[in-house]
């Protein structure tokens, strides 16, 4: 094992899609064709949207199709004592503040007022918000290339609700683990700059992004469970990841017999080129 450490992180709000699969092929054999570890984590910080049973069913999915990481799996509902450590430390070093308004509030007045930081002293249920300075966050990503990106908006740590927000609950995670690579959908690309001013205000250094094309439909809509695309069918994981083989380019010499096979083929002749600098991919007609 090198000193590479990725990971596959759905939320349990629904069994995987083909757009699901599809990214965790990829981030699984981009740790392999590293020899690097693959780890899974269930990301479950936001129950009203959750649906029962969704992480037990992505789990066995994953292992259906050979996908098995090198640790158990990490619940984000069990590091709620994490994130407040992490929480304090931005805290600390003046990264925070406390504000009781609302997304259409902000919009309405174009951004917080006097009277915003007075309201957060009357003790009102306020988020805590990362102040961003109005920077700009450059980085070489694995599948676009160079980025440099402005981050012109406080975003969002810890909700009103007390729900922890993604991009605290990601950091805290990738650092927890070790994470040293974050291969990922290219629809999350405009997250990476708000966590890498989160690892700059906590002073680590952030893990090496690679954003991959997302599949899209006909249409050009995202393979999502918000555009109703469809579960994928476990006792079909050869068909479906013969389907990821031939969007990722890999030809395999003969027919296979089980899904690692197809996985251990796919570690040794897998190439990035299909998917550089490209934002999307069309998926097969039968996963949409």
């Amino acid at each position: 094992m090198s000193s590479y450490v990725g990971r596959f992180a759905p939320s349990p709000t629904g069994r995987l899609h083909f757009g699901s699969l599809f990214g965790a092929v990829i981030s699984y054999l981009h740790a392999r064709a590293n020899h690097g570890s693959w780890l899974v984590r269930i990301e479950d910080i936001d129950p009203p949207r959750e649906q029962e049973g969704a992480a037990r069913d992505i789990l066995a999915c994953l292992e259906a199709h050979g996908l098995k990481a090198d640790k158990p799996a990490l619940y984000q509902s069990t590091a709620h004592t994490r994130y407040e450590d992490k929480l304090e430390q931005l805290r600390k070093v003046s990264a925070t503040y406390q504000c009781p308004c609302s997304r259409k509030q902000l919009q309405e007045s174009g951004g917080h007022s006097a009277d915003c930081i007075n309201q957060s002293r009357l003790q009102l249920p306020c988020a805590t918000r990362f102040k961003s300075k109005n920077q700009h966050y450059k980085w070489h990503d694995l599948y676009q290339g160079d980025q440099d990106r402005a981050l012109d908006e406080d975003f969002v740590l810890k909700r009103k609700d007390g729900l922890y927000a993604y991009q605290l609950a990601v950091v805290s995670d990738d650092m927890a683990q070790g994470v040293t690579h974050v291969i990922r959908g290219s629809d999350l690309i405009d997250s990476t700059p708000m966590q890498l001013a989160i690892y700059e205000a906590l002073e680590t250094p952030p893990p090496i992004y690679g954003h991959f094309p997302v599949l899209v439909n006909q249409h050009g809509q995202k393979l999502s469970k918000q555009n109703l695309s469809k579960e994928i069918k476990v006792e079909q994981a050869i068909n479906n990841l013969m389907d990821v083989m031939t969007l990722l380019g890999v030809s395999l010499p003969c027919s296979p017999l089980n899904a690692q096979e197809i996985l251990s083929y796919a570690e040794r002749h897998w190439q990035q080129d299909n998917l550089m600098h490209r934002l999307s991919l069309i998926a097969p007609k039968a996963y949409c």
